[in-house]
């Protein structure tokens, strides 16, 4: 998709073909919307839509109970910053359908910037609403909001409500909620493609805009582990040497594999490389063996801790990591109750937690 701040590192960068004399800035890589529905290529929905793969199986796709009818919940995004973002929010559920939009949280993962290079996420310690409206006035938002440097590998995440920017020199992959709304309050005094100023969104920005979100730092993962959890989505780092295997197995959940970094191969040997994104249906079983140096960013839809117990009881399987994600996400909220009947339901089942050092 073309946008005034992107490039051409898509080509340069992904090895992709895009159209001569434009600058673009999106590649929507995996997206159930009517405005822009993937193609997927290979394996048992080859040349469909996802919105055709999910409505003629979804429970293969998704697991049981999956409603047909229902979007696919993750879009996935490649992002060409080569100029910077505008200033922009995206609406929380509280407020989303009253101003006529949709809920958006995202992440975004740094896979290569520049020296100099940083993100704009919150606002500084002590900004109030007051301050940042009379900063539209004067153009002197940017006095306002927290702007910290990035290197490649970094990470943050994007809640709802939470105002936020790109800076230029920054490839992105964007894993976000299925939405396409975008607030935008502040453009920097730039003008769009056709020469005009773009719209702003300022009345909607300020009804989106958390105010007391000051400063939020980024995550940079080393070696395997979580990268995000949230209520919409998990996104789980795994760096895998050369001829290490990372393994999908049926009947879990749906999963995302996008390669942020290196190559892979398939159980079939076919080459999954930089920068692709992969669908793992629920049903289907599937074994990447690293053919050089890799970073996959693992997507998962959220469990709840119940699905975990059923795992344990009826599979009997243990995933350490999901589970503990899922149990730290729970554990506030969780009654003393519950806490106590873990410690009495893992000797009964014969799967070995290591739920202390959690409690």
């Amino acid at each position: 998709m073309e946008r005034v701040w992107g490039g051409r590192d898509f080509e340069k960068k992904l090895g992709r073909e895009i159209p001569e004399n434009k600058v673009i800035g999106e590649a929507w890589e995996i997206c159930d919307r009517p405005e822009a529905e993937n193609l997927i290529v290979g394996g048992k929905f080859d040349g469909k839509t996802i919105r055709q793969a999910i409505e003629s199986d979804a429970k293969y796709i998704m697991g049981k109970g999956w409603e047909p009818s229902k979007k696919f919940p993750i879009l996935v995004k490649w992002l060409d910053c080569q100029e910077r973002l505008s200033l922009q929010v995206h609406p929380p559920a509280s407020v989303a359908a009253s101003l006529g939009g949709e809920p958006k949280t995202e992440n975004w993962y740094v896979a290569d910037c520049k020296n100099g290079a940083g993100l704009i996420a919150g606002l500084k310690k002590g900004a109030t609403k007051a301050d940042f409206v009379a900063s539209l006035a004067d153009n002197s938002a940017e006095k306002l909001v927290h702007r910290f440097p990035v290197k490649k590998g970094d990470s943050i995440f994007v809640q709802s409500g939470r105002i936020h920017a790109i800076d230029g020199g920054n490839l992105i992959l964007e894993i976000q909620q299925n939405s396409d709304t975008t607030y935008r309050v502040y453009d920097w005094g730039r003008v769009g493609l056709d020469g005009k100023p773009r719209k702003l969104h300022v009345e909607e920005s300020i009804a989106s805009i958390d105010f007391s979100d000051f400063e939020p730092s980024p995550i940079h993962v080393e070696g395997s582990g979580n990268m995000c959890e949230c209520k919409e989505f998990r996104i789980d780092v795994v760096r895998l040497n050369a001829g290490e295997v990372y393994e999908i197995k049926s009947g879990e959940a749906m999963r995302i594999v996008s390669v942020a970094e290196g190559e892979l191969s398939d159980d079939e040997g076919e080459e999954v490389k930089f920068s692709e994104n992969i669908v793992v249906p629920f049903a289907e079983s599937v074994k990447f063996t690293a053919t050089k140096p890799s970073t996959l960013l693992i997507t998962s839809l959220r469990y709840s801790f119940c699905v975990e117990i059923f795992f344990i009881f009826w599979k009997k399987t243990f995933d350490e990591n999901r589970f503990f994600g899922t149990f730290k996400y729970f554990k506030k909220s969780l009654p003393d109750g519950v806490m106590v009947a873990q410690r009495i339901l893992v000797p009964l089942v014969g799967v070995r937690i290591p739920i202390g050092e959690w409690l």
